[in-house]
C-alpha cells in the first residue's frame, strides 16, 4: 500500500513539473510575441495554466524579494518538487529495497 502511494504521489510531483515547464515556455513565447495572445484558444489555454500553478506559487512568491520583472518562483518550486521526490525514492529504498 505505501509502495502504491509514493508511486503515485511520484506521478503527480512528474505531472506537476511538466505543467510549470510547458507554463514556462508558454510565458516566454508570449513575451517575445511568438504567440498570438489574442486567440480565444490560446488565451483560454494559458488561463488555465495560470489558474493551476497560481496556488502553487502564491506562497513562494510571497517570500522572494522582487527581480525586477523576473519570477524565480517556477525554479523554487521545480527546486522543491526534485527534493521531494529524492525523498520518496530514499523512502522505497528504506522500507522496500527499491529506487
Amino acid at each position: 500500500m505505501v509502495y502504491a502511494l509514493v508511486g503515485i504521489a511520484d506521478l503527480l510531483l512528474k505531472l506537476i513539473t511538466w505543467i510549470i515547464i510547458g507554463q514556462v515556455i508558454l510565458s516566454w513565447l508570449i513575451a517575445f510575441n511568438v504567440l498570438n495572445v489574442h486567440s480565444n484558444g490560446v488565451r483560454n489555454f494559458i488561463l488555465a495554466l495560470e489558474r493551476m500553478t497560481a496556488p502553487i506559487y502564491r506562497p513562494i512568491r510571497r517570500i522572494l524579494p522582487d527581480f525586477g520583472g523576473i519570477d524565480f518562483s517556477p525554479l523554487v518550486i521545480l527546486i522543491v518538487i526534485q527534493v521531494l521526490r529524492k525523498l520518496l525514492q530514499g523512502v522505497l529504498m528504506q522500507y522496500f529495497g527499491v529506487a
